[in-house]
Parts: C-alpha cells; structure tokens; sequence
C-alpha cells in the first residue's frame, strides 16, 4: 500500500538558477532524503519514491560517525562541505543534534601503516583540516585510552557524530515543508529514460535519482543499465557502560568506537564478501562482538555490556571510489561510499542537485558540478574486483 503525504510549502526558498524540472528521488535514507531537499529548495518539483520508511535501509543502521580526516583533495573538501552542512543543521534542523566530538585515529607498534601517518596527516593539513599527529604518550595524557602499545596516532578536532535515524527523519520532514511529495511503500523499477515505474504503472519524470544503496546494482538493471557496485556486511553494537572519551579508530585492530546516549557504540565488523540486501542476516556475529569487546578492553579500559549488536549493508566499487552522476539520458546514480555514504550525506545531496539541473538546463554553464573522480563513466559496469575495508588508514590517502 502507498503512503502519499503531500505537505504545502510554505517555508521553500528557491535557491539561485531555479528550476521548473519534475525529478524522481528513488531511495529514502541519509542522501535521497537531502537531494530531495536541496532540489526542491532550487525550484525542482520532486516525488521522492522508498519501498519501505525512510531511513528503513543502511542509512538506519549506519554508525553516525561524521569526519573529514581524509588526506585526498576531494575526499577532504566533499567531508569539509558535509560536516559544515551538519553543524548547521544542528542549529536550523528541528528534531536533529549534532555532538562535537574529536576523532582520533590509532596505529599500533609493528602496523605498516603507522609509516604512512605523517605523510597522511601533512596532506590533511595542506587541505586546511585541523588534524595534529600526536605523540602516543600525549595522546594519553589527554584521553581515557590505553596508548602505550601504539606507534602513530593523529587527532581530527572538526569531528562528531549524530544519530543518523534522527536526521533522515528530520530532513524527511523538510522535504514535506519544502513541497516534495513523499510515496513510501512503493515498489519502482526503471523504465526507459527519466520513467519510473510504481507499483506497475508508468510515470515520466525529466530526470530519476537512484539513491538505493545496496540495491543499486538491482535497480537499475531493470532500465539495463550495468553498474559496479557490490553490496557487504558490516557490523556494529552498542553498550549500556557509560564512556566519555572521543570517537577513536584503532586501524590495527579494524575497530572504531564513540560515545552513544547508552554509553558506547562500536563497530567495523566488515564482512569483505559479496551480500544479497534482501537476504543477508541483520544480526551481529557472535566473532564480531569477542573481537570488539576485546579491542575495546584493551584500548578504553571498557568492558561492554552489550546492548545490540546488529548488521547493515554498505557499498564497494572497484576503486573505493562512489559513483555519483549520470549513467543514462535523465538518469543519475548515487552509490558505493565504503561505509562512508552517511558522512558524506549532506555534501552529496548538495551535489547531486545541482548536477541534475545543470545537466537539465538549457543554458547550463560550462565547468560542470559534478566530480570527476565519481564520474560513473569511469567504469563500464561488469568490472570483476575484491571488497576491500572501507574506514582503513590507506583508504584515506591518494
């Protein structure tokens, strides 16, 4: 059954070189939820379109760990835009807080990458992120974690973190306010150009964002069109045992933690083999709760009790690279962020907006919004290729 809701908008505020375009949004978590919103505010009449609820797929079972510790240019200024947008929304977004919280990264003794972490942490700099290599004994000094076993560690200061639920369903909210007709419930696939079809029945569009995570691959197969983007399991879990340290990636161990309104959320857990979305197990792996709760032991002196420990899915592509942009005449593609789509949520909603009504608009101007790096006609769709973990410290260098 389709739930319509069709809210007036009252409060909408066309942003420069409005539109008149009908747009399609596929895909209700963190990014289809923003586009919307950053269409409709440019003059875009949207429907967004989720099989589910929103926030029902990977975007509810996402981590909330927001950074922008990353030593590649595009990744550094596309992390920059995002953090910036959620700081303001904590401000002007009713119903979504945003906690500032440092980020700190850890490498232990005998790691290879702890070589890598000066080079890394200059390139952070050199793209004005404010991250210091820290000396282990300072770092202990300042934080409640065990630092004497680690070879390298850096600190990010503009990090935090956010109940990723809270803000789908907040910027669900806006888009209603903003005029975007919000269909849940609905099962689309892809016809031929800019057509979805609903439930069985045919409805044109001038352009359809695909922002289905996991299910990418699927969906737009049924327009023909061939994508390189694999699904994968990772894990996470929360703990009732009170912590106040900071977000902290142990890279050795593959473990990140960070403060959570229970006490302790943690997780990679990443299951580096290909999932079925509509099949994979939603529940933690009894390995991967020992594995965590034994790093967290050993590195914030916490003994979990465990709350919840469940699975969601994320996306790979051959390079670690997304794909954001066209893939057909009036079709555009938003999937394959490594764990990372959340974070980024707000800066690629952004993106994508304007990269659909550039590429609609008559007189579009010549240097195009869209980022190369993600271009997905980098690839030619039946590209073979290994998941690889995505939050890794050489996953974020060049």
């Amino acid at each position: 059954m389709t739930n319509t809701d069709h809210t007036g908008a009252s409060d909408r505020s066309a942003a420069p070189g409005s539109t008149e375009a009908t747009v399609a949004v596929v895909g209700g978590g963190a990014v289809g939820v923003t586009a919307a919103v950053d269409l409709a505010a440019r003059g875009a009449t949207v429907t967004l379109f989720d099989r589910d609820d929103l926030a029902s797929g990977a975007s509810g079972r996402a981590a909330g760990v927001v950074y922008d510790a990353y030593a590649a240019a595009v990744d550094a200024a596309v992390a920059a835009r995002a953090l910036e947008r959620f700081r303001a929304f904590d401000r002007t977004l009713p119903g979504f807080e945003f906690a500032a919280c440092p980020y700190v990264i850890a490498v232990r003794e005998g790691d290879e990458d702890a070589e890598a972490m000066p080079e890394l942490v200059d390139q952070m700099r050199d793209h004005d992120r404010d991250v210091s290599l820290v000396d282990p004994d300072a770092l202990g000094g300042r934080f409640p974690l065990r630092t004497d076993d680690l070879a390298a560690a850096a600190v990010a200061e503009g990090a935090g973190w956010t109940d990723p639920t809270s803000y789908v369903v907040a910027m669900g909210d806006r888009a209603r306010r903003e005029g975007v007709t919000v269909e849940t419930g609905s099962e689309v696939a892809l016809g031929d150009g800019p057509t979805v079809r609903v439930d069985g029945a045919e409805r044109e569009f001038d352009a359809v964002v695909v922002a289905v995570g996991a299910h990418t691959e699927r969906l737009l197969a049924t327009a023909g069109i061939d994508v390189p983007v694999k699904p994968y399991r990772v894990q996470a879990l929360t703990s009732r045992v009170d912590y106040g340290g900071p977000m902290t990636y142990d890279a050795t161990a593959g473990v990140y933690f960070r403060p959570h309104p229970t006490g302790l959320l943690a997780g990679d857990g990443t299951v580096p083999v290909e999932a079925d979305p509509d099949g994979y197990d939603p529940e933690g792996d009894d390995w991967f709760v020992e594995t965590v709760s034994e790093t967290l032991r050993e590195r914030a002196d916490h003994d979990p009790e465990v709350e919840r420990a469940w699975a969601g899915v994320c996306t790979a592509t051959p390079d670690g690279d997304p794909l954001v942009g066209p893939v057909a005449d009036g079709v555009f593609v938003a999937a394959g962020w490594q764990g990372h789509g959340f974070m980024r949520a707000p800066a690629t909603g952004e993106l994508l907006a304007e990269g659909v009504l550039a590429s609609l608009s008559d007189d579009a101007a010549t240097d195009s919004p869209w980022i190369e790096a993600f271009a997905p006609s980098r690839f030619e769709g039946d590209e073979t290729f290994e998941i690889t973990e995505g939050m890794s410290v050489r996953n974020r260098g060049d």
